[in-house]
């Protein structure tokens, strides 16, 4: 079957209240953001969602993904597929990581546009901000610099996808917005020891370090570097949030709006680890950005801020790690 154009098509702004039969897709739904927005949807009693996974449907080809939408219909998506990871997974893949990206967000995001779909949320990412950016960082600095080098494919792949949303608004009509999170932890999350984000890949050190009695382990960098880290489960309620009222060109950040340095952070996960060792800092590693936290005065303005405690939110992270991602790795 040919999927052709409609450039006739110029949807409405459709109503902000999402209603609880709407079929709502949640692309990434196995991953750290997309499983947490599920576990909202369904918290809230949402009946129709849709998920699939990898294994189900390769989002990188526009001809699955297209077949697929052309399927289900659905009236909202949030597109939280992402092919993600840490300074040395994004150094040591950097044609995976933007080629993946663009191909998956390209193809959701333009079917989301062919099919009709009443309002898609794009999740960037804050490394898509300029590394050379005022503290803490507002939206407009968004393409005022160029991205920290160690993640710049990544980065770039982000970009795009936002500005791709803000295209299809100019020229279509589409209730498309991008929202962009801060640092994300929680379960789901990748712990894996080389590649994994800076929580993530802390949990799985420090755990095993504990189970073989290790005196010491070793994290990338300086520890200096400050980020403002936000647990999933506050994310996904914030997308919920921002889903219903907010609809704007303007990309919108969710963070906490307070940093907290790698080495604290490295701490605070020791304690609830549990692990007595020594922490070492690798410094011929590179740091990445020095300082990201995002100014978070736009969606309080709103109404939404923050609920997680960042320790209570560490100790329920270990806690699934735990009886999640240990258990099936053993």
């Amino acid at each position: 079957m040919n999927f052709y154009y409609n450039n006739s098509y110029k949807p409405l702004f459709h109503p902000k209240v999402m209603q609880k039969d709407d079929k709502v897709y949640v692309a990434g739904n196995e991953g750290l953001a997309g499983s947490a927005i599920v576990r909202e949807l369904q918290a809230r009693n949402f009946k129709n969602l849709v998920v699939k996974s990898r294994r189900e449907l390769d989002l990188r080809s526009q001809g699955s993904t297209e077949e697929f939408f052309r399927a289900e219909k659905p009236d909202y998506v949030f597109m939280a597929a992402a092919e993600v990871g840490g300074i040395a997974a994004n150094l040591t893949y950097p044609a995976d990581f933007i080629y993946d990206n663009i191909q998956m967000q390209t193809n959701v995001i333009h079917a989301a546009h062919k099919t009709g779909v009443k309002k898609l949320m794009y999740l960037g990412c804050c490394c898509a901000y300029p590394a050379q950016c005022e503290q803490p960082i507002r939206e407009e600095c968004l393409m005022t610099g160029r991205p920290e080098i160690t993640n710049e494919p990544f980065a770039v792949a982000k970009l795009a996808g936002i500005k791709m949303c803000e295209a299809y608004r100019s020229q279509f009509g589409a209730s498309f917005v991008s929202v962009i999170p801060a640092n994300l932890f929680g379960p789901y999350d990748d712990f894996n020891q080389r590649n994994a984000h800076t929580i993530g890949m802390a949990i799985g050190l420090m755990h095993d370090a504990k189970l073989k009695g290790l005196e010491s382990v070793t994290l990338a960098g300086t520890g200096a570097p400050m980020r403002d880290w936000l647990y999933s489960e506050d994310l996904a309620k914030a997308c919920l949030f921002l889903m219903e009222n907010y609809n704007s060109s303007s990309p919108i950040n969710i963070g906490t709006g307070i940093g907290t340095s790698k080495n604290d952070i490295a701490l605070a996960v020791k304690e609830v680890v549990g692990f007595k060792g020594n922490l070492v800092f690798d410094t011929t590693k590179p740091d990445g950005m020095l300082q990201r936290v995002l100014d978070i005065s736009k969606i309080k303005k709103l109404g939404w801020n923050v609920e997680s405690d960042l320790k209570k939110a560490l100790k329920f992270t270990y806690k699934w790690f735990i009886e999640n991602y240990d258990h099936a790795r053993r």
